[in-house]
């Protein structure tokens, strides 16, 4: 482990320096996208206007004989697009597979101007962080980058939870982390063949009525991924970086999409994976507080002047902990509402 002292310094001679804290920028939705799908690298300059952050997907759902188009394709499609505001990520492949060396090499030195965060799949420890973090310095020396590329991780399997704090420790490029279900699922050898989202097997049984043994008793679905969503929160808000949702695989299925990113969202999470264009618009409406809380928050903050003592508002106590409260949800919805008229016009602001 390094020093404390030493923690913010490069790890390559003319590397830049480490960020001190994670900027804060909207990615209620990391979209992504195949860059070796021609089509679908057409619309990324669309895409751009809408979403928070378009990631070019190099590993899981491209075909290993579309590795290197899809490799070629994002070069391709970060030098020729306008972003504007939106980020531009990437999700390299695996660390131990044949193509993520070309992938940080090609990327860093070619177009690690452009890119804002890279994705690292099936992370397990600190080891996995700390080898990227060490070759991106050096590539960034080499390329003469002015800003540090971010890294993220995915948690995705049963090691990983479980050295999930330590991951969060890792460097100070660690932007965050998303929950990846499925091959998480695979790892943990749970019995669900779904991406993300509850299953109706996974539930809670009433009591027996005890004057009709046969009578219906009611049952209700609990959440498969509660757990660990909520240990990868803590961890992730304990080392000051920002905790996602990952994908919901069932496309068709908007509403149980909605309510699993709602789920996130209330435990903590600032975005999570949308798949196709459908989910875009699910994860910005369900990032985004509401325009009610938000409204509420604000009051209260108002009532409470310097945040120390209690008042009543509305029947509801409201002392420091919930101008705590209040604070959060005011704070992510001025952010959010920069350079959003709609928002800033429903948030008051």
């Amino acid at each position: 482990m390094r020093s404390p002292k030493d923690f913010f310094k490069p790890l390559a001679i003319g590397a830049p320096e480490p960020v001190r804290e994670i900027p804060f920028r909207p990615s209620r939705m990391i979209h992504f996208f195949d860059p070796s799908n021609a089509k679908m690298a057409a619309k990324v300059g669309d895409l751009a206007k809408k979403c928070d952050v378009l990631l070019g997907n190099l590993e899981d759902a491209i075909a290993a004989d579309k590795k290197i188009e899809a490799r070629e394709g994002l070069v391709k499609v970060a030098r020729d697009t306008d972003f504007g505001s939106c980020q531009l990520w990437t999700r390299v492949n695996s660390l131990d597979s044949p193509w993520v060396l070309d992938d940080l090499v090609r990327l860093v030195t070619e177009i690690g101007d452009r890119l804002d965060v890279i994705m690292i799949p099936k992370v397990e420890g600190a080891q996995d962080i700390h080898y990227v973090d060490r070759l991106v310095a050096q590539l960034e020396a080499r390329a003469k980058l002015e800003r540090p590329i971010l890294l993220h991780a995915i948690l995705e399997t049963a090691t990983g939870v479980a050295n999930v704090e330590e991951i969060c420790a890792a460097s100070p490029r660690m932007q965050g982390l998303s929950l990846g279900p499925a091959d998480l699922a695979a790892s943990r050898r749970m019995k669900t063949t779904r991406v993300g989202g509850g299953h109706p097997g996974y539930l809670v049984r009433a009591d027996p009525d005890p004057a009709d043994e046969k009578a219906p008793r009611t049952t209700a679905q609990q959440d498969l991924w509660h757990y660990t969503l909520a240990r990868m929160v803590d961890a992730c808000n304990a080392n000051g970086i920002l905790p996602y949702y990952g994908p919901f695989g069932d496309i068709a299925d908007t509403l149980a999409c909605e309510d699993q990113f709602r789920n996130a969202f209330l435990l903590g999470c600032v975005g999570a994976w949308s798949l196709h264009p459908v989910q875009v618009d699910i994860a910005r409406k369900v990032f985004s507080p509401p325009a009610a809380e938000v409204l509420w928050a604000k009051k209260v903050i108002a009532a409470m002047g310097d945040g120390t003592g209690a008042v009543m508002i509305d029947g509801k106590m409201q002392d420091d902990a919930t101008f705590k409260q209040c604070q959060v949800m005011v704070d992510l919805a001025r952010r959010l509402a920069a350079g959003d008229p709609e928002l800033t016009a429903a948030y008051g602001f």
